[in-house]
């Protein structure tokens, strides 16, 4: 069942870091990437700052947080070298993921339920400068749990399970990964987190997630830098915004 309410999307910039450093040059620019995106119905932009840089820059950070008229969406692993970054900022919104150096993204949520302790103090002086806290989180119970319990205000549910398993035509095991999706937005509404979803999602894996009622966003920036190569950024990311509403109404 859908719902009115207007579904944000937050567009991750990534990837546009990701072909510039590849030529270690100025080209092509992440800041007009979130310009462009802005223009075209992103109702946010999201960036992960890496321990290793190997895309987002600091200086990319920096440029972000002066020239965005949306809000900012600071993706960063719970290191006290981020926590430093994050706090010199302030972004409107800290999401905390999971992040090893050999991965090529970010695989799978944080492990909250382990590590309750640890985050419940990492995170408490980012709400404290006025940041709204996220946790990128597995569709478990034991980690919406551990979330609500640890003070963030935000879930961003992993939706790559779900999109592997489309993308690879195992359809019984997409159909199971969405039920848990559904069923954990909705457990986690009822706990009163504001609810996220993102990870691997594309034009043909979004609509049954954005048709949830209890999510207030969606974050996606691989697949439109991808669709950009051929369509041009603007038009991709009108298109995913019309997928999105479409779903939504």
């Amino acid at each position: 069942m859908g719902s009115t309410e207007k579904l944000r999307l937050g567009v991750n910039i990534d990837h546009v870091a990701t072909v510039r450093n590849a030529r270690g040059g100025a080209y092509p620019d992440p800041l007009r990437a979130a310009r462009i995106a802005e223009q075209a119905g992103a109702d946010g932009i999201t960036a992960h700052l890496r321990e290793d840089r190997r895309h987002i820059s600091d200086a990319d950070i920096e440029g972000l947080m002066e020239v965005l008229s949306v809000p900012l969406n600071f993706e960063m692993a719970a290191t006290d070298e981020m926590q430093k970054i994050a706090l010199r900022h302030k972004p409107h919104a800290v999401c905390i993921v999971p992040e090893k150096r050999e991965e090529r993204t970010t695989e799978g949520g944080l492990e909250v339920a382990r590590e309750e302790n640890k985050l419940a103090h990492f995170i408490a002086p980012l709400r404290d400068a006025g940041s709204r806290v996220s946790i990128f989180i597995a569709a478990d119970p034991r980690q919406i749990e551990a979330a609500n319990r640890i003070g963030a205000e935000v879930i961003e549910l992993h939706t790559g399970a779900y999109c592997d398993a489309f993308a690879e035509g195992r359809f019984e095991e997409a159909d199971a990964e969405l039920a848990k999706l559904r069923d954990m937005s909705t457990f986690a509404h009822s706990l009163g987190l504001e609810v996220h979803a993102g990870h691997g999602l594309t034009y043909d894996t979004v609509s049954p997630v954005a048709a949830f009622k209890e999510v207030r966003e969606l974050n996606i920036g691989h697949f439109l830098i991808g669709e950009s190569i051929f369509l041009g950024l603007e038009p991709a990311i009108a298109e995913m915004r019309r997928l999105m509403d479409e779903a939504r109404a």
